[in-house]
């Protein structure tokens, strides 16, 4: 049976069409992988900016905004990653200035620079306030931005304690990793000795109703499992017994938010902290480089601070709160303490932290290098002979998840791509891979785009049938 020609020829236009259509698809696809793994990334970029009526400096990428308040003590008044600020900004201050003071602290919010110890005893006690060191105008210096973005911040000297800060602070613009170096110099002709603290306000009121309290905000770190402490901890100030604090039993030193004032003393070993919304789902890593062979202030390496009314006794011995409302507002206090410095006049020593914003959960487990593990991972042998991996994790870095699998004796097998990932989202694992052979352990890396290891979120032992053992 003969095809029309008429017939033939509208078949073969249409058979054309399809083959065009399917060569214009194609290059919309490449391009939806190439934005799926970017190998590279918009710039970072340092500009000045109004930012509640203050006259901001502001470094950003497309992960993170910082804002910087130069004449108000050199401060980092807030921290935006992926649209959710973590810093409490203090409403009776925005966009204000009140100059230096050893009467009164104006308590602006955000994060700055304090000495240790603080006290009025003698004149190696700090005695706080809004003095020259939290208050003064400091010096805006731009170092660098595009591929890296790089300010700097320098303080008045402060006669009554000899020193004068300086800070630097950094991003790239492939990742939302923050990082910090700040220093003390000794201003003076004679020897001083303070420690140095990086002390950041977190909001704890409730996202949705500001004035409420945030019951699901939690702050962790690993407790000493060699610690000075009782209880691995030390109750500086506030009830002894605070049903808001615990170490759980995998050594983690947990804290829950409730505006009642305390302050807590770790001489944690780790060099990590986390902060935790958990009706957010955001948190923030706070890491630094513990120092075994130096003295902290008494002991503590971190300190953490819960704002609201104090527990007071009367002359009769009769314990009450002070009163609450907007004097007493709703933010806690996360502290990273220096090891003392014992400075000659002209010397100056130094603390370098990193800040990793990431999207968390209701659970929290672990820090590691490449993240948060919020719920741990977990592997099962199918009958399909794949494996099945499940966990949720936050990543510090964009790339991608890297199975690795090892047999008996250490070797590695093979490592399987598992899952592209970014900081921006959380990641909630749910796949199957294929099982090289009879692997003995798992571990899941990350990495980033530019093909670094930025090291294992975590690692499980397998049995005989492929499941992960507890």
């Amino acid at each position: 049976m003969t095809v029309p020609l008429r017939k033939f020829a509208r078949i073969r236009r249409f058979l054309a069409l399809l083959f065009l259509a399917g060569l214009a698809v194609t290059p919309v696809l490449a391009q939806t992988r190439t934005k799926a793994h970017p190998s590279a990334t918009s710039p970072c970029r340092v500009e000045a900016v109004d930012y509640k009526g203050w006259h901001a400096q502001q470094l950003s990428n497309r992960w993170v905004q910082l804002m910087l308040l130069p004449q108000n003590g050199g401060r980092l008044i807030q921290v935006i990653f992926a649209g959710h600020p973590y810093l409490f900004v203090n409403p009776k201050y925005e966009g204000k200035y009140q100059p230096p003071s050893q009467s009164q602290w104006f308590n602006y919010g955000g994060d700055k620079l304090w000495l240790l110890p603080e006290g009025n005893d003698d004149e190696q006690h700090w005695m706080g306030n809004s003095d020259l060191l939290d208050d003064g105008p400091y010096s805006f210096r731009k170092i660098s931005e595009g591929e890296h973005c790089e300010v700097e911040l320098t303080g008045p000297a402060d006669p009554r304690t000899g020193i004068q800060f300086q800070r630097t602070l950094g991003m790239d613009a492939g990742s939302p990793r923050i990082h910090f170096h700040a220093t003390m110099k000794n201003t003076t002709a004679h020897t001083v000795e303070w420690s140095m603290q990086s002390v950041s306000q977190y909001d704890t009121a409730d996202p949705g109703t500001p004035s409420r309290i945030n019951h699901d905000f939690r702050t962790f770190a690993p407790a000493n499992p060699a610690s000075s402490y009782l209880n691995r901890y030390h109750v500086r100030f506030g009830p002894a017994e605070n049903p808001a604090v615990s170490v759980r039993e995998d050594g983690l030193f947990v804290l829950r938010y409730v505006h009642m004032a305390a302050e807590l003393w770790l001489d944690s070993t780790a060099g990590w902290l986390a902060v935790v919304d958990g009706s957010s789902r955001y948190g923030m890593v706070e890491r630094f480089q513990f120092e075994a062979s130096r003295a902290y202030p008494g002991k503590a390496s971190i300190i953490f601070w819960t704002n609201g009314p104090e527990m007071k006794l009367n002359d009769d011995g009769e314990a009450s709160l002070s009163q609450g409302g907007e004097g007493l507002p709703y933010y806690l206090e996360a502290e990273i303490n220096s090891p003392l410095c014992r400075l000659q006049p002209g010397e100056s020593c130094s603390l370098e932290t990193e800040w990793f914003p990431a999207r968390t959960g209701s659970e929290f487990h672990a820090v590691t290098d490449a993240g948060i593990v919020v719920r741990p991972l977990r592997a099962a042998g199918l009958e399909n002979g794949k494996i099945g991996l499940a966990g949720a994790f936050a990543v510090f870095f964009p790339g991608r998840l890297m199975a690795h699998f090892y047999n008996q004796q250490g070797a590695e097998l093979d490592s399987v791509p598992v899952a592209d990932v970014d900081p921006g989202e959380p990641v909630s694992l749910q796949t199957e891979v294929a099982s090289p052979g009879k692997p003995a352990r798992i571990s899941l890396h990350l990495e980033d785009w530019g093909g670094l290891d930025r090291g294992s979120l975590q690692e499980v032992s397998l049995d005989s049938r492929g499941a992960s053992l507890k």
